[in-house]
């Protein structure tokens, strides 16, 4: 009897084995993270992107002193200059500050990604949790929903509704969100299939925990990390996306700034002020490139395959 008890009692603690070897699993990662100087610094230009367009308003009418929308015509087409902190980038075709217009169009170029890649986090993360876990007809579905938005090109889908409805940045983020769940909804289902029988979950099944305890406490925690990492790359694939749809005229509308747009103005003028499409071009360029640096050091730091290898050990 003795010996059953222990046989049955020893699976009982695979549940907080799991969540210490989750919490051990974030400890490792940060401690790869600080020996990752390409990561560190790619983390440090996305933190700065984000608090200068978070900041802008109080840069624009502090330090600039112009808003996005105030014209100059006497002052168009000026080349970067020193002059004033409003010129350090030059002026448009409306004698517009690049440089205050560049700082609004990081805070919606950033937004639309950060919003669109948490909406199709959580959408892809609970249509593929749950189709994982139960399976049958519902699994069906999402598998064969998930196939057919696959054979839709996104970016036809998007000019098709571009032309019918006003994009502004809140619904093209939801829309991008909408449209952006399918690569982490297939991710999160193959995962939580191959999770769902091991012995903690089991354990945790047989004792009576309900299904959605089951996938929030002792599932979802073991697929997050990498989830997480799928969600960073998602945010630099949406402004590209946002930047392409801009650019071709049928995403954000000036006189609103993003980068899609300011590349679209600036396009017009190559020939006479040439410097106007470098800013935000750089922009969406550093962006996307450090966004996907951070996605991949997030990647090594937080694959446990990668523990113990060369370079990569587990800390002494």
């Amino acid at each position: 009897m003795a010996t059953q008890a222990t046989t049955t009692a020893a699976p009982l603690m695979q549940p907080a084995d799991a969540q210490r070897s989750a919490a051990g699993l974030w400890s490792d990662a940060l401690w790869r993270l600080r020996r990752d100087p390409t990561t560190l610094a790619a983390i440090a230009v996305v933190v700065s992107m984000v608090a200068v367009a978070l900041a802008a308003d109080v840069l624009a009418a502090n330090f600039f002193h112009r808003s996005f929308t105030q014209q100059d015509i006497l002052s168009n087409y000026e080349k970067p200059n020193g002059t004033e902190p409003w010129m350090w980038l030059g002026t448009d075709e409306l004698g517009r500050s690049q440089v205050v217009r560049l700082l609004y169009g990081a805070r919606v170029s950033l937004f639309i990604g950060t919003f669109g890649a948490l909406t199709a986090f959580v959408i892809g993360l609970t249509m593929g949790l749950t189709a994982g876990y139960f399976g049958g007809y519902w699994d069906d579905l999402v598998v064969w929903l998930v196939t057919t938005l696959n054979s839709i090109p996104l970016l036809y889908l998007l000019l098709i509704i571009g032309v019918l409805f006003r994009l502004d940045p809140l619904p093209f983020a939801l829309l991008l969100g909408g449209l952006g769940w399918l690569g982490i909804a297939n991710y999160a289902r193959g995962q939580t299939i191959a999770l769902r029988e091991r012995e903690y979950v089991v354990a945790a099944r047989t004792v009576g925990s309900t299904p959605v305890r089951l996938m929030v406490r002792h599932i979802a925690p073991n697929i997050l990390p990498l989830m997480i990492v799928l969600a960073m790359i998602e945010v630099g694939q949406l402004i590209l996306i946002e930047s392409a749809i801009s650019f071709i005229g049928f995403g954000i509308q000036p006189p609103t700034p993003s980068w899609g747009n300011m590349l679209t103005n600036a396009s017009q003028y190559l020939g006479k002020a040439p410097y106007l499409i470098y800013p935000p071009g750089i922009a969406v360029l550093v962006t996307v490139l450090c966004l996907y640096l951070v996605g991949d050091g997030l990647r090594d730091a937080l694959d446990p395959r990668l523990r113990g290898a060369v370079g990569g050990g587990a800390r002494k």
